[in-house]
């Protein structure tokens, strides 16, 4: 708790898996929405669509994710670099 409090360990790396999850869950609904709702009901093409949202969602929250979680590493791993030399 004392790494937590006095900002020596990085919190945002573990709520980044739950800002993930959220992301799928979004995508999953956004898709399910697309899929089933609309004025004209479900089509062949909105079935489609909506599986294009929840791949492509998906796809997406994973690349912003790991992409956030490379910047971390990258701080992570200059860090111990910047511990060793001082």
């Amino acid at each position: 708790m004392k790494d937590v409090l006095f900002l020596d360990s990085m919190l945002t790396t573990k709520i980044i898996t739950l800002v993930y999850w959220l992301f799928l869950l979004i995508a999953v609904v956004s898709g399910l929405g697309k899929m089933f709702g609309g004025f004209g009901g479900m089509t062949f093409g909105s079935f489609l669509w909506g599986l294009v949202y929840i791949v492509g969602g998906a796809i997406a929250a994973r690349i912003f994710c790991e992409m956030l979680i490379v910047l971390f590493k990258i701080h992570e791993n200059i860090k111990r670099l910047a511990d060793r030399e001082g």
